[in-house]
Order: C-alpha cells, then structure tokens, then sequence
C-alpha cells in the first residue's frame, strides 16, 4: 500500500475553496446524481494506468458539500483515476449508509461474488468509458457481458461518449440490456445549436429507446463562452421538456480534468431552475427519477 499522497498534475485546478450558499432551496430528498471521491491516494492509491492524477478529495469533503449545498444523497461514480479498484467509492458509500450509492468500473472477469460484495457496499450501476483521452479502448463484447452479468442485481449501466461517436456506438448501444443512463448529453457541440443534426440523433435516440436516461449535467465542460453557460440552455432545456421522467442531475464534484475553469458548485445549484423550469420537472430531475433508478430496493 502507498503511503505518500501522489501529486496532482502541474495543470489540474483545484477544487473551488469556497462555493457559494446557493439561492436556489432544493427540495427536500434531493440527490445529487454525478459525483466522484479521489483517494485519499495514501489510502486508495490511483490506478498505474491513469490518464490523469487529481488533488485527493476524498469522503468527508463530499459530504461536508452535500450538506452545505443542501442535498440528502450521492451518487458516487468511478472516477477514471482509480481504474476499477473501487475501494474508494465503496468506502464512501459504506461510511454515507443510505445517503449513497455508487456505479463502478469493473473487468470483464468480475465474477459473481465479487458484483453481489460491491452491491452489499452500495453499488448499483456500472460505468463504461468510451473517451479516448480518458481511457484505452475496450471491444463492445467486453462490455455486453458485463452488462448481462449485471442484469441478476437490478443495476444500470452508465455509458460516457462525445457527440462525435454517437453514430458508430449507437447500434452497440441498443444492444445493451437494462437502463442506460448517458452521461452530460454525449457531450454536444454546443456551438452547432439544438437543431442541428448531431444533436437531434441523441434526441432521436432517447425517443426511440424508452431504456435510455441521460444526465443534463456539466455545462461548464459543455459551454464555449463561459459563465453563466448561457450556451449551453437550450439544449439541457430540449430533454428535460421532452423526456423529464429519463433525466438525473449531479454537480460532477470535484470536477475531473478541468484546466481552465473551475466551477463553483453553488452557482451549478442556482443554474438548476434554468433547466427545469417547473417546480414538477425539478422534483422529478433531483428527487423521483434517481430515487427510483438508484433507490428502488
């Protein structure tokens, strides 16, 4: 075991020191359905085959902004810096009881036991990783057998892509079993417009397959002009009025890989109501649909 913390990348932005209480009032139950844990690294050391390295962020930190944001639970995603050792995640979903759950990263010879101890931790969704920059490839059938592997324990699959692999990766998508839930919208080109092509094959795409969710998260990644990520409403806008009952919300703390920009997450809480507009979409946005997608059981 590593017992020296690792240093962050000279490029990495650190986490905001000190976000703002937001005016927003979330309502009560509400989840905050894409966040991350990293390390501590002299605890839960970061995978040999990382992309990137972060600043330690680890579970008391997660909490204590669940609780100043005013948030009752997490969902807690594999970052890509631990690889699948989910040690990390787990820990933080044991240590929150039933204020947690986590989605994991897991290997094509996860056995059975090994997926049933990490649902007794809280687990209740896997997370597939399709951007090149983050991740080495892995071939579709490494993925489907996860994903049928899965299927006994009632747990989703989190797919991650970028609008310019949307068309090769949709008939592999279809394919999949259970829920899918994408995440940030398959990052669009937000300067293309809502209407544009790329855009509308996700549109169609949830339309046409009721088992695909996605998450209306992250302008700052999505955004081309910045604060306050004007550029980026309408098309969170587009599958909250048209899909609400298939759509999570997650802050994305603390933010992987962000180099020019770091986003305070109270001024994310207050974006929420430019995105679902009705206090009925919000409820369903931050309390019913990641309740029933992660709480069910």
């Amino acid at each position: 075991m590593n017992t020296q913390p690792q240093p962050m990348d000279a490029d990495w932005l650190v986490v905001h020191p000190n976000p703002k209480k937001p005016d927003y009032v979330l309502p009560k139950g509400a989840v905050d359905a894409h966040c991350h844990v990293f390390g501590p690294s002299a605890e839960f050391p970061y995978a040999p085959e990382r992309k990137y390295t972060p600043g330690d962020q680890g579970k008391d930190k997660l909490f204590a902004l669940r609780d100043y944001l005013g948030f009752e639970r997490n969902v807690i995603v594999q970052a890509t810096c631990h690889g699948k050792d989910n040690r990390a995640m787990v820990d933080a979903c044991i240590a929150a009881g039933d204020k947690a759950r986590g989605v994991a990263s897991v290997g094509k010879d996860i056995t059975r036991e090994e997926l049933k101890a990490l649902h007794e931790g809280g687990v209740r969704g896997v997370r597939f990783n399709f951007v090149k920059r983050l991740v080495d490839a892995t071939p579709p059938e490494v993925f489907l057998g996860i994903a049928d592997k899965i299927q006994e324990f009632g747990w989703s699959t989190v797919v991650y892509f970028e609008a310019q692999d949307l068309e090769s990766l949709e008939p592999f998508l279809n394919t999949l079993p259970g829920i899918i839930v994408v995440d940030h919208m398959g990052r669009p080109d937000v300067t293309k417009g809502v209407d544009h092509p790329d855009f509308q094959r996700f549109i169609n795409l949830m339309a046409q397959n009721e088992r695909i969710w996605t998450k209306v998260t992250c302008p700052e990644r999505l955004t081309k002009q910045g604060e306050p990520y004007d550029d980026v409403v309408p098309y969170y806008q587009a599958i909250v009025d048209r899909f609400e009952d298939r759509v999570l919300w997650g802050t994305d703390w603390p933010h992987p890989n962000m180099k020019s920009h770091m986003p305070d997450d109270g001024l994310l809480v207050d974006y929420i109501p430019r995105i679902a507009r009705t206090e009925a979409q919000r409820q369903k946005l931050l309390v019913d649909n990641p309740m029933r997608l992660y709480w069910a059981d």
